[in-house]
């Protein structure tokens, strides 16, 4: 923040100098809480109310539970109150939080670097159906989320999951979030390098850890070493990509301040090559950053992209080694761009170890706890017990040996997952939309999957790689600026004048392949019921208008607004 001009010694000041309020800058010696946010984090730390779930709210409801525990504190272990039935998008911003809640929960499992057993997975889809009305939604950062949680179930639901490694601890809330990781570490045949020791160690060392619990929003982290950059690494606040140095081999390079919601940005590289097992410690150094000078007098500038954005990669990269590390990092290369565009690992792949690798879609990350469990039986009798989840809302089976392979697709395609699906469904990502989220505005998880439907039909031709990413709100956690076909839910009026539900269109993002934000054309909007007919529009003209070779985000780039409309 610039400098205010010094007055003139003999000037008479127009109004008594104040005390700067700063940024909330705990390094700064801006410790007085600034918002609500930070009063209740002072207050109590959010790791404590675990105590309080098992012992209080769990015995005696919903009812019970104090507010800043309910719509703050709570998220530290996972659980979201989720928006009451009947209540239209319309409403979103106008009711109160007390009016928009339901009694029952959203509940997110971290499965960091998207590791799964055959035993843990069959446990995730048995809670599902006990607990969860079936629900389990597989998200863009490889968790699984329930819905209609009790808070008096709460208790037996932890017991499970940490009974066979799994957690919720710190899934929400302004804390150290999942480590994304490749779904085919230390398998792919193409690694540059594993980095699931590095995983590992992070969750050891920082996930539950109090001195990284009060963070001025939330921090997340991507760790892959492989050549398809698979774990969306532009767009988290701490990203370590698979490189190899010139002089020194693999490891990692480092990016910092990544982020979309309504002030997308994407990360920026420090320049720095960081060895397998130094991961952590830069890690805790940048992370520490976060905490220590992170923005906390405003919730909506509160992430690490602002920081970094003001202060440049150059000032970053020396606080981090001067005030952190304590010594210097090594230059290092850029990762090289991806030789394909899709990066799901969806179909079939050679292991490094002969078998193969089998990765499969589900329409929109939808899934229940019955079909978990079918999957988990799948992996046990064509595996050998090992499964992912990805950062495209896909899953993938491990180790199959060959003569395996048939048998495994045809009994995934009984269950509606698709081995190799159309772009559409393969392409096709949404957010959970106004059927759970108090944020939404608009439905998504449907309408993704009818999308993905009518657009097979209308259109079985296709075959050009394709994302259309459908968000229920401005919020951007479907990533619809980065999409080829980017969807924001909003209320407008059809051609009757009637309000209804609808989306801004953003065109022609991207990620790994010349990364950049949507085009967004102006006055551009689409109703959901017109939305099938938009996107085969814009689809055939692509086609018509296409050059050889040329990607959809390149042509939206340079294609006329009468062709994107």
């Amino acid at each position: 923040m610039a400098a205010t001009p010094e007055q003139p010694a003999t000037a008479t000041p127009r109004r008594k100098a104040g005390r700067h309020r700063g940024e909330g800058q705990w390094a700064v010696g801006h410790h007085t809480p600034l918002n609500g946010n930070e009063q209740f984090k002072k207050d109590d730390d959010g790791l404590n109310v675990r105590t309080r779930i098992e012992t209080i709210y769990s015995k005696r409801g919903f009812d019970s539970i104090d507010p800043n525990d309910l719509r703050g504190r709570m998220r530290w272990w996972g659980l979201y109150t989720q928006r009451k039935p009947g209540i239209d998008g319309g409403k979103t911003a106008v009711l109160e939080p007390e009016e928009l809640d339901d009694k029952y929960f959203m509940l997110r499992v971290r499965i960091d670097g998207g590791r799964l057993t055959t035993q843990q997975l069959r446990v995730v889809g048995e809670i599902s159906q006990e607990f969860a009305r079936g629900t389990a939604d597989l998200t863009d950062r490889q968790n699984v989320q329930y819905h209609w949680i009790r808070i008096e179930d709460v208790p037996e639901i932890w017991r499970r999951l940490e009974e066979v490694g799994l957690s919720t601890t710190e899934a929400c809330g302004d804390t150290p979030r999942v480590i994304l990781g490749s779904p085919v570490a230390g398998i792919a045949e193409n690694e540059i390098i594993d980095g699931t020791p590095a995983i590992d160690e992070i969750q050891r060392r920082f996930i539950g850890n109090p001195d990284f619990s009060n963070l001025p929003r939330k921090f997340k982290s991507a760790v892959s070493g492989s050549p398809h950059l698979d774990v969306a690494h532009e767009i988290n606040d701490i990203a370590f990509v698979g490189v190899n140095h010139p002089e020194h081999g693999p490891g990692f390079d480092l990016w910092v301040g990544g982020g979309l919601s309504t002030n997308p940005k994407l990360g920026v590289r420090l320049g720095a090559w960081v060895p397998l097992d130094e991961v952590p410690d830069v890690y805790g150094g940048v992370i520490g950053i976060f905490r220590d000078y992170g923005y906390r007098r405003l919730r909506t500038r509160a992430r690490l992209k602002f920081l970094v954005a003001d202060w440049g990669a150059e000032k970053f990269r020396q606080i981090l080694e001067d005030e952190y590390l304590k010594r210097k990092l090594v230059d290092g290369p850029a990762p090289e761009q991806p030789a394909q565009t899709w990066r799901d690992h969806l179909g079939v792949h050679r292991q490094k170890d002969g078998r193969f690798y089998v990765g499969f879609a589900a329409r929109v990350g939808r899934v229940d706890g019955s079909t978990l469990t079918k999957i988990a039986d799948l992996a046990d009798a064509h595996g050998s017990g090992r499964v992912r989840t990805t950062a495209e809302q896909k899953m993938i089976v491990l180790d199959v040996a060959e003569e395996q392979v048939e048998s495994l697709v045809a009994g995934l395609e009984a269950l509606d997952l698709r081995v190799t699906p159309s772009p559409f469904r393969r392409g096709t990502m949404a957010c959970t939309g106004i059927e759970f989220c108090k944020l939404a505005i608009v439905e998504t998880k449907a309408r993704g999957a009818s999308l993905i439907d009518e657009l097979e039909r209308r259109i079985p031709e296709f075959d050009q790689p394709i994302t259309i990413n459908i968000n229920g709100c401005p919020n951007a956690c479907a990533r619809i600026q980065v999409a080829d076909i980017g969807l924001k839910g909003q209320l407008m009026l059809d051609e009757n004048g009637e309000q209804v539900e609808g989306y801004q269109v953003h065109l022609g993002g991207a990620l790994g392949l010349e990364a950049g934000f949507g085009r967004k054309v102006r006055g551009l909007k689409v109703t959901s019921a017109e939305l099938p007919d938009y996107v085969e529009r814009v689809l055939g003209r692509f086609q018509e208008e296409r050059e050889d070779g040329e990607r959809f985000a390149t042509w939206a780039a340079r294609a006329s607004a009468e062709s994107l409309s």
